[in-house]
């Protein structure tokens, strides 16, 4: 796929660890301008940035050391529109249900995580979610040691489901857990949509979330 969906947006992509690349040659296809964000510095004059998937508790290590983590914090605060996956839905979460010790997040997204809900590297798999706000076709999303939404506040937006037999958490029995969310300015998924050839939601963030 191909478009310039998103000509004229400059983006940044968080690149201190993640699928950074991934994300840049979507986002790049779809007609944006990308940057790499590795310091406070990158951050000027962004009109949106994407959190990729990756480790999120390297990521919080890593953003803190070298002095990025305010710098993103803020400009969450300020409305910069911002789209987390996978890694990046946890960066984006106030509150991490079960973190590594000292983990922290960013913050801003009104939910509570589960790391690794869905188990582990060989619990991965792929799925076809419904999510009309985004495409009128079902979306193909991979889930690979993915996150998963406990909770979401009013304001939240759920935007797609999995089936909850899916999740370890044995409160997730039955029904279907939040795989993807938005609130305001920010969007997150639990799934890795920059490794499918499905740039639903990409473009989804550079022409209704950016704009």
């Amino acid at each position: 796929m191909t478009g310039g969906d998103g000509a004229g947006s400059l983006v940044g992509v968080f690149a201190l660890q993640g699928d950074v690349a991934e994300h840049v040659r979507v986002l790049t296809a779809l007609g944006a301008r990308v940057r790499p964000v590795r310091s406070a510095a990158d951050l000027a004059g962004l009109d949106g940035l994407v959190i990729p998937g990756g480790e999120s508790s390297v990521m919080d290590k890593l953003s803190r050391l070298l002095g990025v983590a305010p710098a993103i914090r803020h400009a969450i605060g300020e409305g910069l529109p911002v789209y987390g996956t996978c890694a990046g839905m946890i960066m984006l979460a106030e509150e991490i249900a079960n973190p590594i010790v000292g983990q922290q997040s960013f913050g801003g997204l009104d939910i509570t995580v589960q790391r690794n809900a869905f188990g582990g590297q060989v619990e991965s798999f792929e799925t076809a979610l419904e999510v009309p706000e985004v495409s009128g076709d079902p979306v193909h999303a991979v889930f690979i040691r993915a996150p998963a939404v406990l909770r979401a506040g009013p304001d939240v937006q759920v935007l797609a489901s999995a089936p909850a037999s899916r999740s370890e958490n044995p409160e997730h029995s039955s029904g279907e857990v939040p795989v993807a969310v938005r609130q305001g300015r920010l969007l997150a998924t639990s799934f890795h949509p920059e490794v499918t050839g499905d740039w639903s939601f990409h473009r989804y963030f550079l022409e209704r979330v950016i704009r």
